[in-house]
């Protein structure tokens, strides 16, 4: 077995990537536990490898002593003198004791510690690459799916893509190929797993870096990210370069470089504003597509007072609060919105008479025939509509997002 053992151990390292000499070592080491264990001794040994020939010698290893208390582990001074006369009591004396049919342990036993050795090598090779493209974004195939979990094919290993992590508008189906977010990867016995999410802000991140050059080229950065996956997403954008214009080059020509996105995450809503170091206008950009009369900071709470006509109170809001939500995450202030009436009425501020009503006039112009129509209608309409537009305030406190600058 010499030569060709060490034949296969060259063509592993040169495939493999595993030095010769750390499987040699393995070996040896595996060869003393099978010794010991096959041929019933208990004594040191030590088994050594020629890398030349290949030849494997099993040594025991004694301390000479004066009076033998076990002999697998002592050898008297008289005995040792027989295998050199320089030997002196306290040395140790290596006896070979290679049985004749240790070729066919040694061959059993290299054939596992070899096998092992390649598998965890092969882990530890793809743990040292995935670990490496933890918050980075890669195209996988859906293999198969269970009450937990999907496993996504990533080549090289099989990643998990738990029901949290999933978007809810999204049925998957064998076969499906899906761009996912890696999490985290982790070192098992089983070896490397890898957790992968469809809803992570990271996700949206990676893709407008995919679609939109100028963000790849650091010529426009993404400042911040906030999103509630399947339903509707907001991202801050800004560039340094006055001359590029950082939420056009995200929105493409068209609209054609936002649409991918738009389209790979199934129809999920995306507002892109600029982001600004002013959080008057950042926290205005912010609650787009809402137009905002007046934003009061409070920096001490970190809050914000964002006064909005009447009219537009309930798209400032969003449904269900999610556009207020989404542009508190993105700013990471708090922000309480008030429609003009009821500012006025708390003096926060001014309410210009009239402006309210060409306002109105101007968010749904009607034509004169089918005001003329309905002039005889009930005045109850216009009270209804003035105690809806009169609600008092609505209030988003929410902690900061986390930055999601790398």
């Amino acid at each position: 077995m010499g030569t060709e053992l060490l034949d296969a151990l060259t063509v592993l390292e040169s495939e493999k990537g595993i030095e010769k000499d750390f499987i040699i070592e393995a070996l040896e080491a595996a060869l003393e536990s099978a010794y010991k264990r096959n041929f019933d001794q208990a004594q040191n040994v030590r088994v050594d490898i020629n890398q030349t020939t290949g030849s494997m010698h099993v040594y025991a290893q004694k301390e000479v002593v004066d009076e033998i208390l076990d002999s697998r582990l002592e050898i008297t001074l008289e005995q040792a003198h027989e295998y050199n006369s320089a030997f002196a009591v306290g040395d140790t004396v290596e006896i070979e004791v290679t049985p004749r049919d240790f070729g066919r342990v040694a061959a059993q036993t290299a054939k596992q510690v070899v096998t092992q050795r390649v598998r965890e090598a092969e882990r530890g090779i793809i743990y040292n690459e995935f670990i490496d493209r933890e918050d980075d974004i890669m195209t996988g195939i859906v293999e198969r799916q269970d009450s937990r979990f999907i496993y996504v094919n990533l080549g090289k290993v099989e990643a998990i893509l738990s029901k949290n992590e999933q978007m809810p508008n999204e049925r998957y189906h064998a076969h499906d190929r899906i761009k996912v977010y890696i999490t985290k990867v982790e070192k098992t016995s089983k070896g490397p797993q890898i957790y992968v999410s469809r809803t992570h802000p990271g996700l949206l991140k990676r893709l407008f870096e995919i679609e939109v050059p100028e963000i790849y080229d650091g010529l426009v950065e993404i400042k911040s990210v906030s999103r509630e996956a399947g339903d509707r997403s907001k991202i801050s954008v800004f560039s340094s370069d006055p001359e590029i214009d950082a939420v056009g080059s995200c929105v493409g020509t068209k609209g054609q470089r936002v649409q991918a996105i738009v389209d790979e995450l199934k129809g999920e809503k995306i507002d892109i504003v600029e982001w600004s170091e002013n959080p008057v206008e950042f926290v205005s950009n912010a609650l787009s597509p809402a137009q905002v009369v007046n934003v009061t900071v409070d920096p001490t709470n970190q809050s914000t007072t964002v006064v909005v006509p009447d009219y537009q109170l309930s798209l400032a809001i969003g449904k269900r609060g999610q556009n207020a939500r989404l542009a508190a995450k993105l700013t990471g202030w708090k922000i309480d919105i008030k429609n003009e009436t009821n500012a006025a009425e708390l003096g926060i501020f001014p309410f210009v008479e009239g402006a309210q009503a060409d306002k109105e006039a101007e968010a749904a112009p009607v034509e004169v025939e089918t005001v003329t129509a309905e002039v005889t209608a009930e005045p109850v309409v216009t009270e209804e509509v003035v105690e809806e537009v009169t609600a008092p305030t609505f209030v988003v406190d929410i902690e900061p997002a986390a930055n999601t600058e790398e």
